[in-house]
C-alpha cells in the first residue's frame, strides 16, 4: 500500500473501528483537534502506563513521577524563554491568504523534487524510496545525479543554515528564487516571512478588571522545574535523579496536519533526568540508547526508527536530536532527548529571586572535597503521546488478503502488540443458548480481574474474528458444546489466526504471559 493511502486507510479504520473521531463531528469539526473513541482510550491509557511503569517502577536510575498545574504563572514563560522565543517563522500568500510554516514549505517543494527525479529514471513514483537514506540503500545511480535530485539536496543544506541563521529575508528569498507556489492559488505572491508566537493565552480573573494574562502551557517541563525542590526535599532524592510526567499541552499551530500527527492539544510524556555539570554529555547519550530500546519494546522493526541530530540548537540546549518514526508520511520526529544544561533552573532562579540549588554532599575525586552547591543540569527525554499513538496505529495496520481457490476473502487487522492492544481477550460463545452463555461469563469473570476483556455474543463466529482483528485483540476464546464437557476452550491468536484447544483455567495465565511488561 501507498504510503499516501496508507495513512488515509488509517484515518478511515480509527473511526470506523471507535479510535479517534474528528472533534464537533457534528458541527462540522474544529480543525487540528480530535477525541479518542473508547478503543482509542484504552490504546492510549495502555502505552501512558507502559511508559510511566517504564519510567517510575522497573527503571533503576532514581525517577519518581507528578502532576503539575496546566496553569501557570505568567513569570514561568517569561524565565522559560517562551514568551520571547517559542515562535516559528511564517508566510502568507497574498492570493489565497493561505499561511504556511515557511520550512514545510520548502521542505513540500523539495520532496517533490525527490519525486520528479525518482519518475524520471524510474517512470514512476515510489514515496517508500524518496527518504535520501533508502535511495542509496537500492544503489540507484541515476536517481542520485538527476538535477531535480541534486537541487533537492542543495535546498536541504540551505534551508538548515537559513534556518540557524534565523535568517527571514534569505529564506523568502529562496522560496522565490525556486518559484515555490501556493498549493491554492498557485502563485508565488509572499508577504515578508515573520515570526508567530505559538502560545495560546487566556485572562484569570472574575472581573475582567481585575483579570490577568496567563497561558496554556505549550509544554510540561517547566511545571517539572518549578517543582524542582519540592519533589527533591519531601522525596529526599539524591542526584543523578529523574522526574517524569504525563499532561497536555497547547500551542497554536500554523499549519496542523498530518491527521494526529501536529494538533493544537496534546499529550507530552516527559522526564527531567538532573545530573552534576560536566557529566551531561555522558548522561545525554544513555537517555538516547535507553529511549529508543524503549520504543523497540513494542516489537516494531528497528529500521523504523533513526536518530537526527539538530542542526539548530534551542536556546537553552547544548545538544539535542530526535528519535524519528517512519510515519505514512516519512520519517518524522516522534521522541526528543535534549541536553538542556542549567537554563532553566537558573533562569526561574534568577526571576523569581528563590534559589534553586541543590547541596551535594559526595566528595570530588580531583579536589577531595564536596562538590557543594549549585545548580543541576538537565537532560530531558519528550515524547508525544498522540504521536506515539499514531505510530503504532499506522504500523499496526494492515489490510491482508486471504482469498482462497475456493473464495474471497480479506481482513483489515491491527498486529499491536499484546502489551498495549485495547483489549486482551474476547471471550465468544458460539451461540447464545444451550448454557454456553453462563459459561463465557464464568470465564469473563476470572480473566477480567487480570486484564480488559470483551464479551460478544451476536453474529457467526468469523464475523466476531475480523472486529476483533480489526481493533487489534491478540487472543479470541470461542466456548462450545465440548467446554461444557471437559472444560477446554479454542483460543485463536490474532496475528497467525491459528486455533489450539487448551483448558478455560489455562486461558488467563496463557493472556497474562503475552501481555505482562
Amino acid at each position: 500500500m501507498a504510503n499516501e493511502n496508507k495513512l488515509q486507510a488509517v484515518i478511515a479504520h480509527a473511526k470506523e473501528y471507535g479510535f479517534v473521531f474528528p472533534s464537533s463531528e457534528i458541527y462540522d469539526g474544529l480543525g487540528a483537534v480530535y477525541d479518542y473513541g473508547q478503543w482509542g482510550a484504552e490504546l492510549k491509557k495502555n502505552l501512558k502506563d507502559y511508559w510511566w511503569r517504564w519510567m517510575t517502577q522497573t527503571n533503576d536510575k532514581n525517577i519518581v513521577g507528578i502532576d503539575s498545574a496546566i496553569f501557570m504563572h505568567p513569570q514561568v514563560w517569561k524565565a522559560s524563554g517562551h514568551v520571547d522565543n517559542f515562535s516559528d517563522p511564517m508566510i502568507d500568500n497574498k492570493d489565497s491568504k493561505k499561511r504556511y510554516r515557511v520550512d514545510h514549505l520548502i521542505e513540500g517543494f523539495i520532496e517533490e523534487l525527490k519525486r520528479k527525479a525518482f519518475e524520471k529514471i524510474r517512470g514512476k513514483s515510489e514515496d517508500s524510496l524518496l527518504d535520501e537514506g533508502h535511495i542509496v540503500s537500492v544503489a540507484d545511480e541515476d536517481v542520485i545525479k538527476d538535477e531535480n535530485y541534486l537541487k533537492a539536496i542543495q535546498l536541504e543544506k540551505d534551508l538548515d543554515k537559513l534556518i540557524a541563521a534565523d535568517d527571514f529575508a534569505g529564506l523568502k528569498q529562496l522560496i522565490e528564487d525556486n518559484k515555490i507556489a501556493c498549493s491554492v492559488s498557485k502563485t508565488v505572491n509572499w508577504t515578508d516571512v515573520r515570526q508567530f508566537n505559538l502560545m495560546f493565552s487566556t485572562e484569570v480573573g472574575s472581573v475582567a478588571e481585575e483579570s490577568s494574562k496567563i497561558y496554556l502551557r505549550p509544554e510540561t517541563a517547566q511545571g517539572i522545574f518549578v517543582n524542582f525542590l519540592n519533589v527533591q526535599k519531601t522525596a529526599r532524592m539524591k542526584i543523578p535523579f529523574g522526574i517524569a510526567q504525563i499532561g497536555k499541552a497547547f500551542r497554536n499551530e500554523i499549519v496542523a496536519r498530518g491527521f494526529i500527527f501536529r494538533m493544537r492539544e496534546f499529550e507530552q510524556m516527559e522526564m527531567q533526568f538532573f545530573v552534576r555539570p560536566g557529566t551531561q554529555k555522558e548522561w545525554y547519550e544513555y537517555w538516547k540508547a535507553e529511549r529508543l530500546k524503549w520504543h523497540l519494546d513494542l516489537g516494531i522493526d528497528p529500521a523504523k526508527y533513526r536518530y537526527h541530530d539538530h542542526v539548530k540548537l534551542a536556546h537553552y540546549a547544548d545538544a539535542a536530536c530526535d528519535i524519528e518514526f517512519d510515519f505514512p508520511m516519512g520519517f518524522k520526529e516522534l521522541e526528543g532527548i535534549h541536553s538542556r544544561t542549567d537554563f532553566d533552573l537558573k533562569s526561574h532562579q534568577e526571576l523569581s529571586k528563590k534559589k534553586m540549588q541543590y547541596f551535594d554532599a559526595d566528595v570530588d575525586p580531583e579536589t577531595g572535597k564536596a562538590y557543594g552547591n549549585y545548580i543541576p543540569y538537565v537532560i530531558e527525554t519528550s515524547i508525544g503521546l498522540d504521536r506515539a499513538f499514531l505510530a503504532v496505529l499506522s504500523e499496526a495496520y494492515e489490510e491482508e488478503d486471504l482469498s482462497t481457490e475456493e473464495k474471497q476473502d480479506s481482513r483489515a487487522v491491527l498486529k499491536l502488540s499484546p502489551k498495549i492492544a485495547p483489549i486482551k481477550l474476547a471471550v465468544l460463545p458460539l451461540m447464545k443458548k444451550d448454557g454456553l452463555p453462563e459459561v463465557a461469563t464464568e470465564l469473563m469473570a476470572e480473566c477480567r480481574k487480570h486484564f480488559k476483556c470483551f464479551y460478544e455474543e451476536k453474529d457467526a463466529i468469523g464475523k466476531r474474528y475480523r472486529r476483533m482483528d480489526a481493533i487489534g485483540t491478540p487472543f479470541c476464546v470461542t466456548i462450545d458444546h465440548q467446554s461444557k464437557e471437559d472444560g477446554t476452550v479454542t483460543i485463536r491468536h490474532r496475528d497467525s489466526m491459528a486455533q489450539e484447544r487448551v483448558h478455560m483455567s489455562e486461558v488467563a495465565n496463557i493472556v497474562k504471559a503475552a501481555v505482562s511488561y
